[in-house]
């Protein structure tokens, strides 16, 4: 048991060196690039809750812009919101922070309530600090689970590929606490 613990210790210690240490200058990506043939792929997991805020005094996702109609439509078309929305380990909005997502969202659709997602989840504590992941897809509000695609990503995810699936937890009129999961496929 204990040379499990030591082992596990061991491989996280390297996990974070490796994460702090990637070289990000031009030379070093060209390098990574011509070793790729040869690297296997890792399928990364995690679990987490996205916190906006979207009325009060604290906003996470102000609106930035809206067409004429927004105003008349019931699925607010046209309503575009900018975010900076934190990460955390639970549900609870004081439970430890892992990142942050950032990015875009707005209103697609005449006929349904759905947004249209383009954003990063930004790792700003543990193993992957630094590193970013970068989301872009279409959710209906009606369905229960929401799935978004993983399109790229930074760091520890560069030529990340995979799946973010996401649940609403809790929301009212100011405030979505959204649990997420994600796989992903990374080098």
């Amino acid at each position: 048991m204990e040379k499990q613990i030591v082992i596990r210790l061991i491989s996280l210690v390297l996990t974070i060196a490796t994460a702090a240490a990637i070289d990000k200058s031009p030379k070093a990506v060209e390098k990574w690039f011509k070793n790729l043939p040869y690297a296997n792929t890792k399928t990364t997991k995690f679990h987490f809750y996205f916190h906006e805020i979207f009325g009060g005094d604290n906003q996470t996702a102000p609106i930035i812009a809206q067409a004429n109609i927004t105003a008349q439509s019931p699925t607010f078309f046209g309503m575009l919101r900018m975010f900076d929305n934190p990460l955390t380990v639970g549900p609870d909005p004081n439970s430890k922070q892992v990142g942050r997502a950032q990015g875009i969202h707005g209103s697609p659709s005449l006929s349904e309530l759905a947004l249209f997602f383009d954003f990063n989840f930004v790792f700003t504590n543990g193993p992957y600090n630094g590193s970013t992941v970068s989301v872009m897809g279409r959710v209906a509000e009606s369905q229960e689970y929401r799935e978004l695609s993983i399109i790229g990503g930074s760091g520890v995810f560069r030529l990340a590929k995979g799946v973010a699936t996401g649940k609403t937890y809790f929301t009212n009129d100011q405030l979505v606490i959204v649990e997420y999961n994600l796989i992903i496929i990374h080098y």
